[in-house]
């Protein structure tokens, strides 16, 4: 099964880090978060990537296309032959990586639809190039095939970014939660669909969060699997430093592969 990665946002939100790189390129822990994505579902056997590439798509490119010199050491035989003989492991031998040039411009039900032509099986999977996670992959591929219809969603309770407040009418703090984890739940990516989804995808202005998602609720052809582990999305510097953080203290939920 394919899994597409909507890799072609600018991330303008975070320019301290994506002047010069795409968002799923920015470090945590010394990896890409591109990469964290993949070894996750690679710990559940699905190693089949298409990145759906925009802003700065050659960064990716590079990243990918010079990945086993830089985490192996090699020698090199110089001259007219040029041979390079790698001597080490890194670990993401069996990975398949697709890089699809998916315009600067275009929204993410359009990317999915101009790299559609890599999917073959009537299954494929898609997520955000930002979002980490332990959702159990397995279970969400269960989940979608048990319902039949077309359309998975993976939805997740968000933390609030600030602390909460029970107040009483005259003013007096009843308790102070900080940073808890909201009611409701939200679109967390992680979405299995059947190909039959690509009908629904008009054009490159499709946003697939809109009029695609809408549409398939409308037809009842849009299931959650409800996933209440760990969720965070890297939209700010601010939560770029967290994951960080939380990585460098050994505390990185996100961490399903050994």
């Amino acid at each position: 099964m394919k899994v597409l990665i909507l890799a072609g946002g600018q991330g303008t939100r975070m320019r301290e880090e994506t002047e010069y790189k795409p968002k799923p390129m920015v470090d945590v822990g010394g990896r890409p978060v591109i990469w964290h994505i993949m070894k996750t579902y690679a710990h559940y056997g699905i190693k089949d990537f298409v990145i759906c590439l925009g802003y700065k798509g050659n960064v990716i490119k590079e990243y990918f296309l010079n990945y086993d010199v830089t985490n192996n050491d090699f020698t090199v035989k110089l001259g007219e032959s040029h041979k390079t003989v790698q001597h080490d492991s890194h670990g993401e031998e069996e990975l398949s990586v697709t890089l699809a040039e998916t315009g600067i411009a275009t929204m993410t039900g359009g990317r999915i639809r101009r790299a559609a032509r890599y999917v073959e099986d009537d299954l494929f999977a898609v997520t955000y190039g930002d979002g980490l996670a332990d959702v159990n992959l397995k279970e969400l591929l269960e989940f979608h095939k048990s319902h039949g219809k077309l359309a998975t969603l993976t939805a997740v309770q968000p933390i609030s970014r600030f602390g909460l407040l029970d107040l009483t009418t005259d003013g007096q703090v009843r308790t102070f939660t900080e940073k808890p984890n909201l009611d409701g739940y939200v679109n967390g990516g992680y979405f299995i669909f059947h190909k039959k989804v690509l009908d629904y995808l008009d054009s490159d202005e499709t946003i697939l969060e809109q009029e695609p998602l809408e549409r398939l609720a409308r037809e009842k052809q849009l299931m959650a699997f409800r996933h209440k582990g760990f969720f965070f999305a890297m939209d700010t510097y601010r939560e770029y430093k967290i994951l960080n953080d939380m990585w460098d203290a050994g505390n990185a939920p996100w961490k399903v592969w050994e």
